[in-house]
This record gives structure tokens, C-alpha cells and sequence, in this order.
């Protein structure tokens, strides 16, 4: 069984958000199978809270394309599928793309400094063979660079795929364990390292095709194991 690490939720002014926040990023760091079913009296039992809450959450999670509620209210993590993927990916180059454009414009000495720390944590992380806390290394990285886009709305809309692509991060961190075991260590911060040297060089539109070409990566590896 994973271990999800979500917490007691306590304080009544925030329950709701704490539950949905951390609901989301549990979903968004492949926590949960594909297809996986949870009920809500599972969850509000894990984060110590009353069904509100949690049906509250699921609720809105639903609204987001990242579960879908049956009819008895339990919640099923959405089926992968090659076509799901590819339209996922093919909206991720475009504003991901467009992001780190606009991020390569408005990027400082310390923003860069960042992006390289976490470029290394991540990459230290996979090499240790912790999966899941690479994974979430990795989104770290990706939005340090979307935040500074100076868009309000590209980082919203990001989120919302990487949500939809949760069940796909499940399939791929099944993957690296896999080569992790049999002594195969994946170099997947190399476009991470490219990009902050286009950075530095002031190289917007270089910048931004690493940035499709590291999303392209990742869909490679994942369209083997996505059913037609």
C-alpha cells in the first residue's frame, strides 16, 4: 500500500481547504492507482475529520477532471489511456512551453540559483532512489519557472493538467522504481540543467522548446505502458 502521507486535519476554519490540498497533491504526485476506488468514509477516517469535508473535496476534485463520483459517492481515480495522455501532453508543451517563455524574460540571478538547487535536489533524489519525493522535486522545479511567467492564469491552468495527469504519474513512478531496481538510473534532469543554462543566456525560445522537449520525454516512456 502507498503511504499517501496525509495528515489530521483539525483546525474547523481550514479543514475543507486542508483536505482538498492535500487530496490534490496526493493525486498529482501519482499517489493513487489508475482507477483506483476510495470512499469517503475511508478518507475522513485517514484525516480524522467528519464526511463534509471529504465529500466537500471530492466534490471539487471532480470538477477538475481529477476523480469521477459514482452514484454510491465514492470516488474513482480516472483510467489512462494513449489518447488521454496524448491530448494531456499536447496542451502541456503548449502552455508549458509558453510559460517558461515568458519565465526566460523575467528570470533573476536568485531565480536561476533556484531553479538550480532544485535541479540538483532532484536529480540527487532519483539517484538515491526516492521516488516519490523526486517526483515532487520535479514539480517544484517545473513551477519555480511557471510562477515566474507573470501570468496569473497559465500557473492555474498548469496545475489543473497535472492534476488530470496523476494517474499517469502513478504508471511512470512504477517505471523508475523498476529501473532503480535492476540498476538503470534514467537521466531525467538533463533538460532541466539545458533550460538553466538558457536562462542565464537570456534564451527565451530555447528555453521554452527544453521545456517541450522534457514534457516529450516523459510521454515517450508513458505511451509503452497506456493501453491504445
Amino acid at each position: 500500500m502507498i503511504e499517501r502521507g496525509l495528515s489530521k486535519v483539525s483546525s474547523r476554519v481550514t479543514v475543507q481547504d486542508g483536505v482538498y490540498e492535500q487530496l490534490r497533491h496526493a493525486l498529482m504526485w501519482g499517489q493513487f492507482e489508475p482507477e483506483q476506488v476510495t470512499t469517503i468514509s475511508s478518507l475522513a477516517a485517514e484525516f480524522g475529520t467528519s464526511h463534509m469535508p471529504v465529500r466537500e473535496a471530492l466534490r471539487r476534485l471532480a470538477a477538475e477532471k481529477g476523480l469521477e463520483i459514482s452514484r454510491s459517492g465514492s470516488a474513482r481515480v480516472p483510467a489512462v489511456s494513449r489518447e488521454r495522455l496524448d491530448d494531456l501532453c499536447r496542451a502541456r508543451k503548449a502552455i508549458e512551453g509558453l510559460a517558461t517563455k515568458l519565465a526566460a524574460t523575467r528570470m533573476t540571478a536568485e531565480d536561476i540559483a533556484l531553479c538550480l538547487r532544485l535541479a540538483k535536489e532532484h536529480e540527487t533524489l532519483g539517484k538515491q532512489g526516492q521516488v516519490y519525493d523526486m517526483l515532487r522535486k520535479n514539480q517544484e522545479f517545473h513551477f519555480a519557472i511557471y510562477e515566474r511567467s507573470g501570468s496569473e492564469v497559465l500557473p492555474q491552468m498548469i496545475e489543473t493538467l497535472w492534476l488530470r495527469l496523476g494517474p499517469y504519474m502513478r504508471i511512470l513512478s512504477d517505471l523508475v522504481v523498476r529501473q532503480i531496481n535492476e540498476g538503470t538510473i534514467h537521466p531525467y534532469s538533463t533538460y532541466h540543467y539545458e533550460m538553466i543554462e538558457a536562462f542565464k543566456a537570456g534564451e527565451a525560445e530555447r528555453a521554452g522548446e527544453l521545456m517541450v522537449k522534457d514534457i516529450d520525454s516523459t510521454q515517450v516512456l508513458l505511451q509503452e505502458m497506456c493501453p491504445a
